[in-house]
């Protein structure tokens, strides 16, 4: 427990984590160190090819990259300390670990958000306005929107953590979670934290809900576009090229709502672990599946450097 007198004591928390269970340790660590293995080469392994093929060289991509390298970023800001925990029993994180997990997941999952929104931006652009779609979606405002996104993550991460460490903590060190989430960390704060919490719900308004909006409204004018496509081949060609964004905002709002968004009385540390789990390390893992999958580009590139290697394997060993 963490002694109120002296706040300059508190210089480690203990992350509760999953589970307590001894013969469950190892098969967890297994798993999660395949899901993490399957984030890391996919979400890198999406950017180097789009880097590699000319073709892919597009403002669809080009986001694409960037979402990549965000999803890859807020994985690697929790499952390693997960996966540490689970090997060695070791669930101490220093106070300053803590602020630093804290401020890099918040930034890359706010950066996701906006980036969510850009390429939402980049869809309602193709299937309304195809004929001005390379006016519309240049270089410039590919990289004023991917910066900005960046640019507005780091920031309401920097006073989301500020604020969060500016606090007394006094109650316990002990973190019911598998990380360091702003949540249960205000509930070791031996202050108030009404107006903290107020600050972060119009910080949540403006970086889940108003790219949520923008998202919405893009595809409410992107669905009556495709409507009024007499074609069902032309309807389904447009509906084929916002399927897997669509696909991704679903499951990254859908867990942030049930998250973040659902009444305090329906909580469960049980649930809200699980959930953490979903959104910290399979979401990360899940977006390369649905854009690789669902995306005959993306395939064609892959195709093509697969046989390029095999070409220069080939030539090495000839």
């Amino acid at each position: 427990m963490i002694s109120m007198e002296n706040r300059s004591e508190i210089n480690e928390f203990i992350l509760i984590g999953l589970t307590d269970a001894p013969e469950l340790q190892v098969p967890l660590f297994i798993i999660f160190t395949f899901i993490y293995l399957i984030t890391l080469v996919g979400n890198l392994g999406i950017v180097a090819l789009i880097s590699w093929d000319s073709h892919l060289h597009t403002p669809m991509y080009f986001f694409l990259s960037n979402l990549s390298l965000v999803d890859f970023g807020y994985s690697s800001a929790v499952t390693p300390k997960v996966m540490i925990g689970l090997l060695t029993h070791d669930k101490v994180i220093s106070y300053n670990g803590c602020a630093t997990q804290l401020f890099f997941f918040l930034a890359f999952v706010t950066t996701e958000s906006f980036l969510l929104a850009s390429m939402s931006y980049d869809r309602h652009a193709a299937v309304c306005k195809p004929l001005h779609y390379t006016m519309t979606m240049t270089s410039t405002v590919c990289a004023f929107l991917a910066s900005g996104a960046h640019i507005c993550g780091f920031l309401a991460s920097s006073i989301a953590t500020g604020n969060t460490f500016s606090l007394p903590f006094c109650k316990s060190n002990v973190v019911h979670q598998i990380f360091c989430d702003v949540s249960p960390l205000l509930v070791l704060s031996c202050s108030d934290t009404h107006i903290i919490e107020l600050v972060f719900f119009i910080m949540g308004s403006f970086t889940a809900f108003f790219p949520f909006l923008f998202i919405f409204a893009s595809y409410l004018l992107i669905f009556i576009t495709i409507l009024k496509i007499h074609s069902a081949e032309g309807r389904l060609k447009a509906f084929s090229t916002c399927a897997s964004h669509l696909t991704a905002v679903s499951i990254f709002y859908g867990t942030i709502t049930f998250m973040y968004f659902q009444p305090s009385s329906n909580h469960s540390m049980d649930t809200d672990k699980m959930v953490s789990v979903f959104y910290t390390t399979v979401i990360p893992m899940l977006n390369p599946l649905v854009y690789s999958l669902r995306n005959k580009d993306v395939k064609n590139a892959l195709r093509k450097a697969v046989r390029r290697q095999q070409l220069q394997l080939g030539d090495h060993f000839s």
